[in-house]
């Protein structure tokens, strides 16, 4: 590569020039000159910047903006290489996706990564539209100027005018305007008109009919002539074709704010670790080379790096950027660690257990971009509506082109190409198509940072039409962290055997009432067996065998279908569960051996967040597989009336199947295996973010932090979204109804005015930038529910 700094001496070699005569940054294209510092020589030619960015850029690929191209224009920028297997999307239309850069085939829209990308934060078709628009800018402005005061200037005899705006728009429709009619092309041939069919027919009819004029004017009859010349519209093509490329240049900066939220959790994760070798050497890696198993040092001030568990040390950890809680939170050695947390104080060591694309982060972030790709109920209604209006419009066009023809007053053919041209102009199908992706994006990005995760737009819009909410017990109104009690043992067994036992058989179970009870096994330092033949009846309990010995550890239904009797037990379990807790029947060898008793503190949160669901209207019922007297206890401490105990899976289901039957909306709030079914059954699955991965993939919402204060926040937010989406969509449909009769002239008789084509354009362009802008409103809403 020939290519070198300027070191100060003298060059003999011509700067790069402008068409005018003037210098460009060949980068950026903005005006600079020969004394500017930041200069390099290409292949003997000195080329200068505005900046030292641009001066780098050229730099690394100098062929990249000196290959020849029309009239002088700077390249377009070529897209940076995507990482392997980036899917590109639609951001109109979620069901585009291929695994390479393009259009739609629906839209005509550039596609998009599913998942932004951190690095080269310009985008590139931003950049293309933005040389496209300010290099074509002056030979509009010329057009338009001859246009409007040539006739009175009188600098050209007009045959002679005519040919000069022709030359001056041949670059304009061709180069700036290029990618308009691929894309107007593309939609005819895929049979999926849109806004470039429109802008494409539009701008096309002007200019060929203009390029007629000049080039054969005696084929037109006299009263198509207007001041000594077949009367052309060069400056309208020119003037739609600038408005929609600044249009379109508004449309991308703002579409790219609203993955703002995407990208803010993207640059939380952290690069590195510093991991701890065999030899107890330390060593700072790329986080791609951290597996399953290794040991990481996590030091004050630092990111923890990925998932896992503290082995070694205590430190206070802000959670805040993935559950919103601004309080820092304390984690002792077998402490659970979430990826791109920060630490805040003490040193730790910890052991990774979830790494890629496992984490909780990366799962947070995949499921934000995919909540805003999909699409809303509503959008439906929107694309159904946008399919016929294409159309339409195309038939209001000729319908306005022969009315003006044939009745207008004259010159009428030429009224009635301008009018015609006016219509196809100004509707704007694209509003309509933006009008809840936008909403959706921003909406979803907002809930992210505050521990508040849509799994698609379906959920954002059920979620306002909520008016029942079934919550579970454990883990959703209880810490979900249930601390051992007690053990009974029935005759012939003791107090350890018992605990023993059960823990032994537990070892498999996920569930956080197993899990206190093999702690309390453990502290104990009681020696547990390996469970065999390990079963979970979701809900009941679990069964296995433990040293030749059948057991089976669950609640009194559980006992019931195993034929075993209880009654020995039964004033102490309806004690324990008077008190709150939870009571577990274990059996061995089909006969009762004892009872264990776990008790799962409510939430300090729970009371307050009930309290404002109901306040919003929500029916609150409670279903757990826990006893009904444990159940009805906690119920009267939280103010619900309605409980079900001792439900199964199935049970659960059919409840929410039987509220649905009576005309209810049905949200289902749950963190365990046996809450997936009606979590997925539900019109909207609310999952708790400490729960399982199953109940969590069940559902379409996700509270990180899982607080039922998020479900109230999240019902903010579906509020304040869907009436968003609202005043989107009524916006579009009022600016169409209004704008294309308006652009069809039928004021014309009433005012005598007309809509010249160019304000059409603008119209039309700024009619997708303000739905844009209401949609970004959302990113100040207020959804937090403290």
């Amino acid at each position: 590569m020939d290519t070198q700094a300027h070191d100060g001496h003298a060059h003999h070699s011509q700067p790069a020039p402008m068409p005018s005569g003037g210098l460009k940054d060949p980068v950026c294209g903005m005006v600079v000159t020969d004394q500017s510092p930041h200069r390099l020589e290409h292949v003997g030619r000195p080329y200068y910047f505005c900046s030292a960015k641009c001066q780098a850029k050229f730099g690394a690929d100098p062929a990249r903006y000196v290959e020849p191209r029309l009239l002088g224009q700077p390249a377009d920028p070529t897209p940076p290489a995507a990482p392997p297997g980036t899917v590109y999307t639609c951001p109109m239309h979620p069901e585009i996706r291929q695994d390479h850069p393009g259009n739609c085939p629906k839209c005509g829209m550039t596609l998009e990564p599913v998942l932004p990308a951190l690095e080269g934060d310009e985008n590139p078709e931003l950049l293309a539209f933005q040389r496209r628009f300010w290099w074509t800018l002056p030979l509009t402005a010329i057009v338009t100027l001859l246009a409007m005061l040539g006739h009175r200037l009188q600098w050209f005899e007009m045959g002679t005018q005519s040919w000069i705006e022709l030359v001056l728009t041949l670059p304009i429709m061709f180069w700036a305007g290029g990618p308009f009619f691929v894309r107007g092309g593309q939609s005819i041939v895929n049979r999926s008109p849109n806004m470039w069919t429109l802008i494409g027919i539009g701008t096309g009819a002007a200019f060929l009919y203009s390029v007629v004029a000049t080039v054969a004017p005696q084929v037109f009859p006299d009263s198509f002539v207007s001041m000594g010349r077949v009367a052309v519209y060069f400056e309208a093509a020119a003037v739609i074709i600038s408005l929609t490329l600044l249009g379109q240049i508004l449309e991308l900066n703002a579409r790219s704010q609203t993955s703002a939220a995407i990208k803010s959790l993207l640059r939380l994760a952290p690069k590195t670790a510093r991991r701890i070798e065999a030899d107890g050497s330390e060593a700072e890696v790329p986080l791609v080379q951290v597996h399953v198993g290794d040991l990481l040092r996590v030091r004050p001030g630092e990111q923890v790096p990925v998932d896992g568990v503290v082995v070694e040390g205590s430190s206070a950890l802000d959670e805040s950027m993935l559950t919103g809680e601004p309080l820092p939170v304390t984690k002792r050695p077998g402490d659970k660690l979430i990826g791109a947390t920060l630490n805040t104080s003490g040193a730790l060591v910890m052991r990774s257990e979830h790494v890629g694309s496992a984490t909780v982060f990366a799962q947070i972030v995949q499921m934000v971009a995919l909540a805003q790709r999909s699409r809303a109920p509503m959008q439906r209604m929107a694309d159904t509506v946008a399919g016929y209006f294409v159309v339409g419009v195309v038939g209001i066009a000729v319908l306005t082109f022969f009315v003006w023809g044939l009745f207008g007053p004259e010159p009428s053919w030429v009224y009635g190409l301008i009018n015609a041209v006016s219509v196809l102009i100004i509707a704007c199908p694209c509003a309509l198509g933006l009008a809840t992706p936008m909403s959706i994006m921003v909406a979803t990005g907002r809930g992210a940072t505050q521990g508040v995760l849509f799994r698609d737009a379906a959920a954002i819009e059920n979620l306002c039409k909520v008016d029942t909410l079934i919550v579970d017990k454990t883990g959703t109104l209880t810490e979900g962290r249930p601390t051992f009690e007690r053990a009974v043992p029935a005759h012939g067994f003791d107090e350890s055997d018992v605990l023993r036992l059960a823990a032994s058989l537990d070892q498999g179970s996920e569930h956080p009432l197993a899990a206190a009870i093999v702690t309390a096994a453990r502290d104990r330092a009681l020696a547990l067996d390996k469970a065999e033949q390990f079963n979970s009846e979701s809900g009941i309990g679990v069964r296995g065998v433990v040293g030749g010995r059948t057991l089976a550890l669950g609640n009194t239904t559980l006992m019931q279908q195993l034929g075993v009797d209880v009654s020995a037990l039964i004033p102490q379990a309806e004690t324990l569960r008077s008190q709150g807790a939870s009571v577990m029947h274990l059996a061995v060898d089909g006969r009762l051996a004892g009872l264990l008793a776990v008790s799962d503190p409510i939430k300090a949160t729970t009371a307050d967040a009930l309290a404002t669901l109901r306040k919003a209207g929500l029916r609150v019922l409670m279903a757990t597989g826990d006893g009904l007297t444990t159940a009805r206890a906690v119920g009267e401490r939280l103010g619900i009336d309605e409980v079900y105990g001792e439900v199964k899976p199935a049970d659960k289901l059919q409840l929410v199947e039987r509220l649905q039957s009576e005309g209810r909306v049905v949200a289902m709030a749950g963190d365990g295996i046996n809450d997936a079914p009606a979590l997925a059954r539900a019109d909207v699955g609310i999952a708790m973010g400490t729960g399982t991965d199953v109940a969590m993939n069940s559902a379409q919402l996700t509270l990180v932090k899982g607080d039922l204060r998020g479900i109230a926040a999240a019902r903010v937010l579906s509020v304040t979204t869907v009436a968003n989406m609202k005043q989107n969509l009524g916006f579009a449909f009022v600016y169409n109804a209004l704008g294309v009769p308006l652009a069809a002239g039928v004021l014309y008789a009433f005012t005598g005015w007309l809509l010249s084509p160019m304000f059409a354009a603008l119209a039309m362009s700024l009619s997708s930038a303000s739905v844009i802008g209401n949609a970004l409103r959302l990113r100040g809403a207020v959804v937090r529910q403290d």
